[in-house]
Order: C-alpha cells, then structure tokens, then sequence
C-alpha cells in the first residue's frame, strides 16, 4: 500500500513541477486529499492491516507578488549609479557593509578579522578605520554600549573571522568596548578619544609598519573629522585627534615617536587652530600641511577629495571613481561606512548636511566630476555613489539626484555643443560679428 502512496505522490509532484499557477496548486491540494482519504479507508490497501501512524500532509506555501511598487524596494535600495546600505542606525550600517565588502559565503572567505567599536563612539570608529586596510583587513561592527546587538552578532557569525599573521592571530579587535566570548581577541582601550586613536596607530604600525603619513582632525567637530574613516581605511594612515586650540598629549606622543612622517590636518583655522597647528608642528619631525582648509563640512569633505601630495590624498579630479554618502548628523556612519572605501570602487567618503537635496559644494563636485562619451557610452567610464543610511538620514529624493549627476552623458550634440557644458575656468565664448572682427584683427600684421 506504502510503495502505491508513493508512486502516486510522485506523480503529483511531477505534475505541479510542470504546471505552474494556481490550478497546478489546487490540484495537488485535492491531490492530497484523496491520499489521505484513500489511505484512511484502506482503498489502496486491500485486504492490508491499517497503518496507526498519522497521515502524511502536503503542504504548498506560496509568496504573493508585491502589489505596489513601494515594495519593489527601488529606488531606494538602488538605482543606475547608487546603491544604498539602507540601516536604520549606524549599527545597522556597519553589519550591512561588513557583509558587502566580505560577502563570506559561496567559498569566499571572510576577513582575517573585525574590528569592535561603540557605536556611540564616533572618533573611536574613525580612528580603527585604519584596521581595515591591507593587509590588516578588519571591518569594522558595532556595539551598543557593553550590549552585542544581534545584527552585529549575526554577522560576526557570518563573517567567521579566522585570524591571520597579519592580525598576529586576532581574531577581532575591541577598540574600548568588551570583547565577546568565544573569538581571539586584542583589547585596545583609552580613557578618552586621543588615547584611543593613538593607541590604534600603534597597534597598526605593529601590524603592518610605521606609515608614511598621519591625518591629525578633530575630536570637537565630527563632521570635519568623518572624511578621515575613509581615507584611513584606503590608505592605513593612522588618524589621530587635536582640538581646536590644543593638542592632546598622546597625539604629540605618536608624532613625536614616528620618523619622516608627514602630517596632514583636515579642516581650516575654526577647525584646528593656528595655535594647535604650531603643537603639531613642534612634535612632528615631518612637515605638517593642511590637506582641507575649509570652515564648512560639507565643503571640507570635497576639498579633500580631491586633494593630492605625492603619494597622499585621493586626487579625485576626473570621472571614472567612487564615492560614498553619508549624513553629517550621523558621525558614527563614517566608520561603520570605511570598508566601502577600501575595496570595490574606493571612493572617499563625502558629507551631506541636508537629507533632502544635495548641497551646492557637493552638488558642482559631482556635476564637475560628471562621466560623458563621444560615440560608444560601454567604452566610457562610471561614477557609482554609495548612500549610507536610511530615508531620514539621506532620502530618495536625494539620491535620485545625485544618479542623474552621476549619469554617464554624450559629450557633444548633433550640432557639436558640449551636452557637459564647458569646463570650470573655461572662458565665454565670443559670437557673431564681434568674434569675426576679433579673428580678423588678430590676422593683421602688428605695427
């Protein structure tokens, strides 16, 4: 009777592998119904002893189809030129990352470590961005005070950080907040930001050698400071923090422990004092220059983006790069943030004050850095823009405006006229009779 129930079931199950929609559905319901009917009537079975174990069930789940395009998640989970790690907290953000830097499945392996910072500890996550350049390799996860949030828990799991030489065989670095149980961890703790970060750019020149270069920004203006998570995770660069007026001891300390390194402030004299420029200058033994300079952000963060010294800055001038998006409002979203500046597209980390529209500095940066093609767009190259952060921190209205920006273009029209417009500095082209007198006097031998 058992081996009869089986070949029928197969034949329905064949059925409803070939028959799709809701009548492939209610017959393998019906289907089911008469099994279990049969089989407790002993129609199948003859003259067979009954069976007391209970009835087998046929169960069909199916999903609805979204009924409105709100639940598509587009545009806001991405669009042509951005995508969008759409946490509703900083906490939420660096799980998200983590997990698209080192998706850690599929065979790929997870990174050798994690970096661990409170999430209310903004300069703590800027300054251990440094650990998520090679060869170090540790993104970074955030905690709720002493709390492992179960986001982070999740993807620390997934993750499954194994340790390397390059780690000293560390699993996960706890960077002033407690390790959990079960991985191979290195404290480092501080009793305040400046002891932290200096105690992270020793750690790092442990790690992987003495660097080339410090970025030095401030622990008093988060906004001016989060540019530095992303470079610091691009490059390794330790960050270390001054106040306005003043330096704290263990940033002098490091500074004056490292040999021909040079040190770049970010942001202008409201930022980081002329007075704390001197400090700096006193305890380094390499030259210090002020990378950025501006006294607002926003316009701070473009500066830097497109600063180059040597080997130093980003020099981002020309289309062709990536860039990452975060609220001003949000400092901690700078850290959880920096893994997308290490890998992928590598893009600096840009600031908005405004959730609702682009501002104007940011706005003409990437209208500057627009991508556009002559004749074939496949062979151009693409801005691609990560937003950080869900719609009440960087909304859609937001983001669609900055696709179209980042929207490869055609260069020329049908008539020949730049569709870019000329660039910055070029000067206003002269037309009609006054052009033409001006070509022909140019032509007249001079006296």
């Amino acid at each position: 009777m058992l081996s009869r129930i089986r070949y029928f079931l197969a034949d329905v199950l064949h059925w409803i592998r070939t028959h799709a929609g809701q009548a492939g559905i209610a017959v393998a319901v019906v289907a089911a119904a008469v099994v279990v009917a049969l089989f407790a009537a002993g129609e199948l079975g003859g003259n067979e002893e009954p069976v007391t174990s209970p009835a087998p069930e046929v169960i069909v789940r199916t999903e609805e189809a979204p009924e409105e395009t709100e639940q598509l998640g587009f545009p806001a989970f991405a669009t042509r030129n951005t995508t969008r790690v759409s946490g509703i907290d900083p906490i939420a953000n660096a799980a998200g990352v983590a997990l698209a830097a080192f998706p850690s499945t599929g065979g790929v392996e997870g990174p050798p470590a994690v970096a661990l910072v409170d999430a209310t500890d903004w300069p703590a996550g800027v300054a251990a961005s440094s650990l998520v350049a090679t060869p170090v390799g540790a993104p970074l996860l955030l905690t709720d005070g002493d709390d492992l949030p179960d986001l982070t828990e999740q993807a620390l799991d997934a993750l499954a950080p194994s340790g390397s030489p390059d780690t000293d065989g560390n699993e996960l670095f706890a960077i002033g907040t407690p390790a959990p149980d079960g991985v191979k961890a290195l404290d480092v703790d501080g009793a305040n930001p400046a002891e932290i970060a200096a105690e992270v750019a020793k750690l790092r020149a442990k790690l992987a050698g003495a660097p080339d270069h410090v970025v030095v920004a401030s622990s008093d203006d988060p906004a001016f400071a989060m540019p530095a998570a992303a470079w610091a995770a691009r490059s390794g660069d330790p960050v270390l923090f001054a106040q306005r007026n003043s330096v704290p001891k263990p940033t002098l300390d490091v500074l004056a422990d490292a040999e021909n390194t040079r040190v770049y402030i970010l942001g202008g004299e409201d930022v980081i004092s002329q007075k704390a420029e001197r400090q700096l200058d006193e305890a380094a033994k390499g030259p210090v220059t002020r990378a950025a300079e501006e006294d607002d952000p926003v316009a701070n963060a473009v500066a830097f983006a497109r600063y180059v010294d040597g080997s130093f800055g980003w020099n981002i001038n020309d289309p062709g790069h990536g860039f990452v998006i975060a609220s001003a409002d949000r400092p901690a979203d700078a850290g959880a943030a920096a893994a997308l500046s290490a890998g992928g597209t590598w893009g600096p980390l840009l600031v908005t004050d405004d959730a609702e529209a682009p501002p104007p500095d940011l706005e003409g940066y990437l209208l500057d850095l627009k991508p556009g093609y002559e004749d074939d767009p496949t062979r151009a190259v693409y801005n691609h823009i990560w937003i950080v952060g869900d719609e009440s921190a960087v909304s859609v209205d937001f983001q669609a405006a900055v696709d179209e920006i980042a929207e490869v273009a055609p260069i020329r029209s049908g008539s020949g006229d730049s569709l870019l417009g000329p660039a910055p500095g070029t000067p206003e082209p002269e037309s009609g009779q006054d052009a033409e007198t001006k070509q022909n006097d140019d032509r007249k031998p001079k006296r």
